[in-house]
């Protein structure tokens, strides 16, 4: 009798992998970068007012805010799946709808883009959740960042590019990208995630779960950590345009800075291998010192406003190295229960970050010039750098293994005075002997 040859893959869809997503990453980084750089110059040419650009992102900010915390109640009516297909599709029907260059259809196009990204956002953290192991997160993490590196560096320049050329050709672009990423995501066939079961029954609004959120400190020192890092790319993302047109560097010094910050973005290699080598704790902590000492020099630059310019640029070099570590306290603390729900409360430091930085600038803008704000985003990164010296130096590092761990003690020779002890081979037994870091960090 005739049997149907079915291929292997078409019958049983492969795991996703690492590199899976990094791709997905991939292509949202070309669709947000090409208009991460247009949309400041497109609000801002709309309302020729820097205190209402700061407004804009405000309410925009909020409505974002709640789009992203009713995901998950969301997706206990529709499959998840489609959840991330109506989050692309916005995607795309908001960079299409800016083109008209009205003030309602930009501010329009800006809120469908921000909704679409935060729910993009919470379905891809569920799904990385779901398919991905806790000690293979960093691996993840810096190859999503390393595959994002091309939109971002290449996006900003080439949409500030586009837009002087022809101001709809970088939303096109967007648009195309968008519904490029909705078919990589249909073709990695990722359905509905995990099933996760409790044998407690389940809180039934997203919303209950914000006293659970809060009573972890280690979930809300991974979010607060996102939220003040958002706060600093918003700054350079937003602000620095406007402060470069306002004193007469012209429209594509902005993007041209982006790009080129973001080519850090190819280093995200070195990065992780230097975390490695030392800490997820020291790599966060590293990140957020020098980022808002660098902020704070760019906003008493003295009339300056190359250097200042120059400062921010570096230290957007150390928001990357934090968008390589600074996720990881907060996702190595999560329960596999409470995946979509905690991914929501993850995501919103989006949206809270959005609704900040222009609440803040917004007040700056009352009594200081536009550097006053470089200064108040240094100052909240240099709190960032106090409240991570809690995080456990040991965090996120493998389990001890049983055969290390039974060797014997023989072989351990004491160093008093000279920092940890060392055995013979070289190898510190602190790494057989301590306990697991993402259960006892101490915040």
């Amino acid at each position: 009798m005739h049997q149907r040859r079915v291929p292997e893959w078409l019958r049983h869809a492969p795991a996703p992998s690492v590199r899976g997503f990094a791709v997905l990453a991939g292509i949202e980084a070309v669709a947000r970068g090409i208009l991460i750089s247009v949309f400041p110059l497109a609000v801002f040419k709309a309302v020729q007012d820097a205190a209402i650009v700061s407004e804009v992102y405000f309410f925009v900010g909020v409505l974002s805010l709640f789009a992203g915390l009713s995901v998950p109640y969301l997706t206990r009516y529709v499959p998840r799946r489609w959840i991330y297909s109506i989050g692309t599709l916005a995607f795309a029907s908001g960079s299409l709808l800016a083109i008209m260059q009205t003030p309602v259809a930009v501010v329009a196009g800006l809120l469908l883009i921000n909704v679409a990204t935060v729910t993009i956002f919470v379905c891809f953290n569920a799904y990385v959740l779901d398919y991905i192991s806790k000690i293979e997160l960093g691996r993840c993490e810096m190859s999503r960042m390393f595959y994002s590196a091309i939109g971002w560096t290449t996006g900003p320049a080439l949409g500030v590019f586009l837009y002087t050329w022809w101001e709809p050709a970088p939303f096109l672009v967007a648009a195309a990208a968008s519904l490029f990423l909705l078919l990589a995501f249909l073709v990695m066939r990722l359905g509905n995630g995990k099933l996760m079961t409790t044998s407690r029954e389940r809180l039934p609004n997203p919303l209950a779960f914000l006293p659970r959120f809060l009573a972890q400190p280690r979930l809300v020192s991974g979010w607060l950590f996102a939220v003040l890092r958002s706060c600093g790319w918003w700054i350079y993302v937003v602000y620095l345009p406007i402060f470069a047109i306002e004193n007469g560097l012209g429209e594509s010094i902005s993007g041209i800075a982006l790009s080129i910050s973001n080519g850090a973005l190819f280093l995200t290699p070195f990065m992780l291998k230097w975390m490695q080598k030392r800490s997820i704790r020291t790599a966060v902590r590293t990140g957020f010192i020098c980022a808002g000492l660098l902020f704070v020099a760019a906003g008493v630059s003295f009339g300056l406003p190359w250097f200042a310019v120059v400062a921010l640029m570096i230290g957007s070099f150390f928001l990357i190295l934090l968008d390589v570590s600074g996720g990881l306290p907060f996702l190595l603390a999560v329960r596999p229960s409470e995946r979509t729900e905690m991914s929501a409360i993850y995501a919103s430091y989006r949206d809270v970050s959005g609704i900040l930085t222009p609440a803040t600038a917004w007040l700056v803008l009352l009594a200081a010039p536009i550097s006053g704000i470089f200064i108040a985003g240094g100052g909240a990164l240099v709190g960032a750098w106090f409240l991570s010296g809690k995080l456990h130096p040991r965090l996120g590092q493998a389990r001890l293994n049983i055969e290390h761990a039974t060797k014997p003690p023989l072989a351990i020779v004491e160093m008093p005075d000279r920092g940890p002890r060392q055995s013979m081979n070289g190898e510190s037994p602190w790494s057989r002997a301590s306990h697991d870091a993402n259960e006892s960090l101490e915040i």
